[in-house]
């Protein structure tokens, strides 16, 4: 009987979803004029593809660095086109990124989280979600 039940309790370790750590990287491309991210889970980036809406910034958003950083939060998302090339997206900002700004992406974290649906579709708030920045600047 306890082989039984350490071949189950091994079978349900070997069974864990251990989500992916991949790391996201952050590039500028087209001569400073885009920013290129790569690093996420390409189901994720069909699925936020396919959708209708198309709601990349619930995934990642791009904003300017303020000089007081305790500020930070409160910035307005930098506006314009994401769009899906290959494994990575690409964003092209409305009006060009300006010399010497420095910027940053934020990447929402879903790992460990119900589902990454229930943030796109918001259900739950910004104080619930796990976030790295990554810096850059033109």
């Amino acid at each position: 009987m306890k082989r039984y039940f350490v071949l189950v309790a091994l079978f349900c370790l070997g069974c864990r979803n251990i989500p992916s750590t991949t790391p996201v990287h952050i590039s500028l491309t087209d001569s400073n004029r885009s920013l290129k991210i790569t690093g996420i889970d390409p189901v994720i980036l069909n699925d936020i593809n396919r959708d209708t809406v198309k709601n990349w910034q619930s995934l990642f958003a791009i904003y300017r660095l303020p000089a007081d950083t305790d500020a930070k939060d409160y910035q307005p998302i930098q506006p314009g086109q994401y769009q899906l090339k290959d494994s990575a997206v690409v964003f092209t900002p409305d009006t060009p990124f300006v010399k010497q700004q420095t910027y940053f992406m934020r990447y929402y974290n879903y790992a460990g989280n119900k589902s990454i649906w229930d943030y796109v579709q918001g259900k739950t708030t910004k104080g619930q979600l796990h976030y790295t920045d990554l810096i850059f600047k033109q």
